[in-house]
């Protein structure tokens, strides 16, 4: 059918300003492009178990598998050879404690972890989550005394958790359990140890969040009773994270992040306002699975809607986003475009 042709008044039409002049083809849109996506500020989190001798795939994460220590060497190779910088190493271990031991463990899982991973690829930079809730028989992160996280307690084992991993050889320590001085009190075990080369990721404004549902599947670190709200952040709150971002920087963290990304984003635009620190974002399990849940039935493009949040992220101010996308991003980022 021949399309019909309009007569436009002259009056109507812009003399000089036609905003559409440089959406005309993609190599002018990628010319003019404000916010630039690569698979140099992605890091990749990877599940370890100590139980399984073969990878496991993560039913409510679908293209995620827990690996067993002798996948991570091809693992390792696979996601160096994606031009993929770094893993965020999580840790489930053989057995599970009141006081979490298994956590600072010399052959803990993530230790051993770290080693096999830079005997595979020492250029690969390796972060390790410091927490408590995947390696506690009740699931918090800390230590608990009548059904409440012991604050300094736990600091002393969060410690030893990050010196275990630095000496493994891990880079960056992340701590996630949301203490109140946790920053300070593991930097200050890092440089009594010498360790001072090993850099701080905090999660600074790590929120109690729902979209962590098939995390908790994954890592097996649900809380056997009671929620996180006493200890994360509460959801509504947007200064208090500035707070908290402002206080884990005086303590010595070296990278802030903002954990969830997608429904914060206006935290993460507030934090990169505010602060000069690099800033790292946490594109959280629950937003990787509604993606797949919605491409599996055929009611978006996965591939696509993937890359607009990640770039969503990016626009916002994050200099780094932990990801479970990374290695399809890496993939096809070349191939597809907004």
């Amino acid at each position: 059918m021949k399309s019909e042709t309009y007569e436009i008044p002259r009056n109507l039409i812009p003399d000089r300003q036609r905003s559409r002049r440089l959406r005309r083809t993609e190599s002018l849109r990628e010319l003019v492009r404000e916010t630039r996506l690569s698979t140099s500020s992605l890091i990749y989190p990877i599940f370890v178990d100590a139980r399984i001798t073969a990878r496991e795939e993560i039913v409510s994460m679908p293209g995620i598998s827990r690996l067993s220590l002798s996948d991570l060497s091809e693992e390792a190779k696979e996601i160096s050879a994606l031009n993929i910088p770094a893993v965020l190493i999580f840790g489930l271990p053989q057995h599970k404690d009141p006081k979490g031991t298994e956590a600072y463990a010399h052959n803990g899982i993530v230790q051993n972890a770290v080693r096999m991973i830079k005997k595979a690829v020492p250029q690969l930079t390796v972060v390790t989550d410091v927490c408590m809730c995947e390696y506690t028989d009740h699931g918090h992160c800390g230590i608990v005394s009548n059904q409440t996280v012991v604050n300094d307690v736990t600091l002393e084992l969060l410690s030893k958790t990050a010196v275990s991993h630095a000496e493994a050889g891990a880079d960056i320590v992340a701590p996630s359990a949301m203490m109140d001085g946790q920053v300070k009190a593991i930097r200050t075990a890092l440089d009594e140890k010498g360790l001072t080369e090993i850099a701080i990721m905090s999660y600074s404004a790590k929120y109690a969040s729902s979209f962590y549902g098939p995390f908790r599947e994954a890592a097996e670190s649900a809380p056997l009773w009671g929620d996180r709200r006493g200890y994360q952040m509460d959801p509504p709150n947007r200064r208090d994270a500035m707070r908290e971002i402002a206080e884990d920087i005086k303590e010595g963290a070296d990278i802030v992040m903002v954990k969830p990304a997608l429904s914060y984003l206006d935290v993460i635009r507030d934090a990169r306002a505010t602060f000069r620190t690099p800033l790292a974002a946490y594109n959280v399990s629950g937003e990787y699975s509604m993606v797949k849940a919605a491409e599996q039935r055929g009611w978006i493009d996965g591939k696509r809607v993937a890359l607009e949040i990640l770039t969503s992220i990016k626009r916002a101010g994050a200099d780094i986003i932990i990801t479970y996308f990374a290695k399809e991003l890496a993939r096809s980022l070349k191939e597809t475009r907004l």
